[in-house]
């Protein structure tokens, strides 16, 4: 059913000519995709998804298959890097289920789903504060070690495999550090300034607090906006654009507007990151917020990326173990960063580093991707934990929360429970205090 309501921007918020035009249809994206590599199937590659779009662009109705076809993209940009003419299809993804959101009227029960998800929890700290201690009743009542211990977890069907994604709440929640600003350990160097995210405040406090002591032990003052809030990464993923730039032009405000300039504003999640520098793409067309969106996104940086660029502090104790390293999608693919989080773990002082193969090759997690479309993203998980035991290492590190996530639950999967997942800043940070992050959970 097409809405009623008028959007001023549906021209923008679709795929765009000059966007589609670029792919010339060669098929070299085709084993980059993860649907594609698992199903075979024309229609589920950046190049049939690409057709798919064209036809609708030249007036063909958007109908269900189409919806399917696009729905099922993990939007990894894995066929950005291997495509030679440059074609922005993670752009495109999103333009078209941008599109789709615009033109299609989904039931009564998945509007309201997505509205109080993307619209109303996502952006509340009150309402993730709640959600995050029912969460965390239920695991530290072992009602969870129960379920997963005997089986019965099963008989809940698809929600059992969903709840095996389940994070971690982890008690205290990191809103507690919102207005404050930590100090640089030694000489000051820089000022920057965190984005703490929205789950990560929940499900991963202590990697917050991770990355702003070790921020603080490279020279740097660590600025936390109170008025911060959710990136709109998830939103711009499901087409939600409205709100997502509702929630970008709060977050430059929250940033641009504190007092004194930063250095740097810093993410330690890759999929976030990509969303806050892509802010002058999805504000372009907004008069008052253009060009402060192009100087936010200009700002920032991911956390590896930061602190490979600046002299590391290399008082460091040795962590005498085999790392090896998975690429986020959105490190790798969305913002080309692959050697700083290699440079920094070959920096730490008793790591042996071992490449995975397919290291960038998607781990299945992809946002909220391994909640909607299980069966597809533990199919992907598998291929990933073909290649981690490949490697043959004691810790996995990667660079984004909801790699780690997912990876866990793979490592829980492959019975490889004495394989620690950990986030490349939390072995820099247990580097610097001695402190193992296993010790810590």
């Amino acid at each position: 059913m097409v809405t009623s309501e008028p959007n001023p921007l549906a021209v923008i918020d679709q795929p765009q000519q000059v966007d589609l035009d670029r792919c010339v249809h060669c098929g070299l994206c085709l084993n980059a995709c993860p649907t594609y590599r698992e199903l075979g199937v024309e229609m589920d590659s950046p190049r049939g998804r690409i057709y798919q779009m064209a036809r609708v662009a030249a007036g063909e109705p958007i109908n269900d298959t189409y919806r399917e076809h696009i729905d099922l993209c993990l939007a990894c940009r894995a066929c950005e890097s291997a495509c030679p003419s440059g074609v922005p299809y993670g752009r495109l993804v999103e333009d078209a289920r941008a599109e789709i959101e615009t033109k299609t009227r989904r039931g009564f029960l998945a509007r309201q789903a997505r509205a109080f998800l993307f619209g109303r929890l996502l952006p509340s700290p009150a309402l993730l504060t709640a959600a995050g201690a029912m969460v965390y009743l239920y695991q530290a009542s072992g009602l969870q070690r129960v379920l997963r211990a005997t089986g019965l977890i099963r008989l809940m069907g698809p929600l059992g495999d969903r709840e095996a994604l389940l994070p971690d709440a982890e008690i205290p929640f990191f809103f507690r550090e919102y207005g404050k600003t930590f100090p640089a350990i030694g000489t000051k160097r820089y000022r920057v300034a965190f984005v703490a995210g929205c789950i990560a405040n929940v499900s991963f406090a202590r990697l917050n607090e991770a990355t702003v002591r070790v921020l603080q032990a490279n020279g740097c003052e660590v600025v936390i906006p109170s008025a911060q809030t959710c990136c709109g990464a998830l939103q711009v993923h499901a087409g939600i654009r409205d709100v997502a730039r509702r929630l970008a032009r709060r977050n430059i405000d929250a940033f641009t507007g504190n007092a004194g300039k930063f250095d740097a504003i810093i993410t330690n999640a890759a999929g976030c990151g990509s969303t806050l520098k892509e802010y002058g793409e999805l504000l372009a067309h907004d008069g008052d917020y253009a060009a402060r969106a192009h100087e936010f996104s200009a700002a920032m940086k991911d956390a590896t990326e930061f602190l490979a660029s600046i002299e590391l502090n290399r008082e460091m104790k040795p962590v005498n173990a085999t790392v090896t390293y998975q690429d986020s999608c959105h490190l790798a693919h969305g913002q080309r960063i692959r050697s700083a989080p290699r440079q920094l773990l070959r920096a730490i002082p008793g790591v042996e580093f071992r490449e995975m193969p397919m290291a960038d090759a998607c781990c299945g997690s992809a946002g909220i991707y391994n909640a909607l479309h299980t069966d597809m993203s533990m199919r992907i998980l598998d291929r990933k934990m073909g290649n981690v035991n490949q490697a043959d290492a004691q810790i996995v590190a990667t660079a984004n929360p909801g790699c780690m996530l997912q990876l866990r639950a793979g490592v829980r999967k492959a019975g490889k429970e004495g394989v620690r997942v950990v986030h490349v800043i939390e072995l820099l940070d247990e580097a610097y205090s001695g402190v193992s992050v296993a010790q810590t959970r």
